[in-house]
């Protein structure tokens, strides 16, 4: 079974296409009664972020997750230690998904501010395809969770922040800018509210905002 979680080999264009967490989970083979441990990790990591896509979900319990996959709660800590777990499996794959794109555009695009607008720009189309990921990255979904699940996902805009900031100062020196730096920073920071501030209408909407809608002429303005 091909691993849904993967991440695909993808150009660093903003027309590429982004990783997805399938909502569906594989079938299973007919001679196989259960599926596999770790398939069973991804069904439930499937199933969770697909019940974050569905209006309601403040506070999803353990209870109406096992529900859904139609198995015992204990089932569920047999695979994850606890609920603050599972959403960490979710941030791991937010995570590795982006960084992965973020990586492949620093490596193919020798401009810094081409850079820059790819990196919001996978990162956006990234929250668009996978709407309960979204619900993660801007908080919502963690309100009633463990603590470090908050400070995690801020530690990744953060690390978004500052690959922002390594590629503009590239930008700002090869224009002959007196404070790279500073230019850079500020620049920086704008960039990363205004991704924040998209994905954040988009989960706030219902996903009928879509975050990458007029992103090329906002970015020719900011960049």
């Amino acid at each position: 079974m091909s691993d849904p979680l993967s991440e695909p080999a993808v150009d660093a264009g903003t027309e590429a296409p982004l990783p997805a967490l399938t909502t569906e989970a594989a079938p299973e083979a007919p001679a196989r009664k259960r599926p596999k441990p770790g398939e069973r990790r991804i069904q439930i990591l499937q199933t969770l972020a697909a019940m974050l896509e569905q209006p309601g979900a403040d506070r999803i319990t353990t209870a109406a997750l096992a529900a859904k996959l139609s198995v015992s709660e204990a089932a569920l800590y047999r695979h994850f230690a606890s609920k603050a777990q599972m959403f960490e499996g979710l941030i791991e794959f937010i995570e590795s998904s982006v960084f992965s794109l973020v990586n492949q555009i620093a490596e193919r695009e020798p401009d810094g501010g081409a850079q820059a607008r790819k990196i919001i720009a996978v990162l956006l189309q990234f929250g668009e395809k996978n709407p309960g990921m979204t619900r993660v990255m801007v908080g919502d979904a963690l309100v009633f969770e463990h603590e470090r699940l908050s400070v995690r996902m801020n530690q990744f805009f953060d690390r978004v922040e500052s690959q922002l900031r390594q590629c503009l100062r590239v930008a700002a020196e090869s224009r002959g800018s007196a404070t790279p730096t500073v230019d850079a920073n500020v620049l920086a920071s704008a960039l990363t509210a205004m991704a924040v501030g998209r994905l954040h209408r988009y989960a706030r909407s219902g996903f009928k905002r879509l975050p990458t809608d007029n992103l090329e002429p906002a970015l020719a303005r900011l960049t």
